[in-house]
């Protein structure tokens, strides 16, 4: 979809500098009147006009509601009216999350005319929170089939080498982050579709507890397991966010009402004592081999903190794979049955071969999936008995090429984000290093149900003592 054209950037600062600065950094200079929303938005606007058309991250953008949204956070700013540390800063949102009056298509040819008539709660809180909302983000079609090549717009790549992808299904998200596009991303994530692209492109990424975002006017993917949730550059960033869309909704029955703590006051930097298990038999037996150099130098950075890391054995990955499996095929049927029996070629191929096999699945077999599942999650909460925190590889290789002809990622890779899902707690990826050929490898912390504050404070604190987050991609 063409865009107006964007207004004309004015500013003082360079955009390369101010594009590099973090949520909190930018929103100091602009309380001391040092820095306008307004030019903030539109150096955003001005880096996507010229380095969208490389990686195609989004499928619409929203100049016109960006600097409607900067005018008023600036105009508020300057009279007093603060409405939290995202006030002012520019956002972007998946496009499977409806916002009123734009298109919301989920990127399918099923939804490619639907403009919804209301914001999701997500995307109302994200505007109360006095944010900047400069566009939708591509995805994989209906947060699943993907990434695919024979739908209404194509496939985002990754910022670090167009050549590759920027995972999925939050592909559009974790690439303009990554890009420098935004300074934070709405994603969702029902088996790691938010930590999957934040771990290649390089980003940081937050699937919390189940039930602490409210997924109402998100369309579902697999109801029982699906998580909305922030990708940004910092972990910091990264609460900032959490803060501003946390939170109890009446109207989502899966929301689940949980105080809200201060996320960012918990970010003490230091994790001396912290109990961590080390989940490494996952990435040891399936991961790549810098990736695997990556997580032992992490580890070793955790211990020098003065955090206590344990090795622990769980469950073997294949099991929580399996298990998601049957019930996210079941799930996804429900949700597309009657488009699938009405306009099956409307659909991507991949999307339809994902789909179909739920149209076979007996009763049985999802009710036997959902006690496999208890026992696999029984298991791992087991751990926390132990640990206060579990540490495994956020993604077990670098970006894959960006290759129609690919091998399908889901029958070739076991991942090491299924059993956070499966349990439904909080999950949180950070970059951890690169490959030799210059793409982002990636460090996972676990944690309890609705503790993010630890989990976030793990990664703030590996983030303090580290500097792969500071790296920008080579664009130009």
């Amino acid at each position: 979809m063409q865009s107006p054209a964007l207004t004309k950037q004015t500013r003082e600062e360079p955009a390369g500098d101010l594009l590099s600065l973090t949520i909190t950094e930018l929103g100091n200079a602009m309380r001391r009147g040092a820095l306008s929303p307004v030019k903030l938005a539109e150096a955003c606007l001005d880096r996507i006009q010229r380095l969208n058309p490389k990686l195609d991250s989004f499928i619409t953008l929203t100049p016109d509601r960006a600097l409607a949204d900067a005018r008023r956070a600036e105009s508020e700013l300057a009279r007093g009216i603060d409405r939290g540390a995202f006030h002012g800063i520019p956002y972007a949102l998946k496009d499977n999350v409806d916002t009123a009056g734009i298109l919301s298509s989920s990127h399918s040819k099923i939804y490619a005319d639907r403009v919804p008539a209301e914001d999701a709660t997500v995307a109302a809180k994200l505007r109360e929170a006095g944010g900047v909302l400069i566009g939708k983000t591509a995805t994989f079609e209906f947060a699943i089939g993907g990434p695919s090549w024979d739908l209404p717009w194509p496939p985002a790549r990754n910022p670090w080498n167009r050549d590759f992808l920027p995972g999925g299904s939050s592909s559009g998200s974790g690439a303009a982050v990554g890009a420098r596009f935004v300074f934070g991303a709405m994603g969702t994530d029902t088996g790691g579709s938010i930590r999957w692209p934040a771990a290649v492109c390089g980003i940081t990424g937050l699937k919390p507890t189940y039930g602490r975002v409210s997924r109402r006017g998100v369309h579902p993917n697999t109801f029982s397991i699906d998580h909305c949730g922030p990708m940004t550059r910092t972990v910091e960033d990264c609460a900032i966010m959490l803060a501003a869309v946390a939170g109890h909704d009446p109207l989502d029955p899966g929301s689940i009402d949980e105080q809200v703590p201060d996320y960012r006051s918990h970010l003490t930097g230091s994790i001396r004592g912290l109990r961590i298990g080390l989940v490494r038999h996952w990435y040891e037996e399936h991961g790549h081999p810098e990736l695997i150099s990556a997580m032992a130098e992490a580890a070793s950075t955790m211990r020098s903190l003065g955090a206590t890391v344990e090795e622990i054995v769980l469950d073997d990955l294949q099991a929580y794979v399996d298990a998601k499996t049957i019930l996210s095929t079941a799930e996804l049927y429900a949700v597309h049955e009657k488009d699938m029996k009405t306009r099956p070629q409307d659909f991507g191929q991949k999307l339809r071969m994902r789909v179909m096999p739920g149209a076979l699945l007996r009763a049985e077999d999802y009710v036997q999936a959902m006690r496999w599942r208890t026992d696999l999650v029984t298991r791992l909460m087991r751990a926390f008995a132990s640990f206060d925190v579990l540490a495994t590889a956020g993604w077990f290789a670098p970006a894959d090429p960006a290759d129609p002809n690919g091998v399908d990622f889901f029958r070739s890779r076991l991942l090491a984000t299924m059993p956070f899902s499966l349990a439904g707690i909080p999950a949180l990826v950070v970059p951890c290093g690169f490959s030799k050929s210059g793409l982002p490898l990636s460090l996972q912390f676990g944690g309890k149900p609705f503790d993010e504050s630890t989990v976030l404070n793990a990664g703030h604190a590996y983030q303090m003592a580290t500097d792969w987050h500071l790296k920008m991609p080579p664009l130009h």
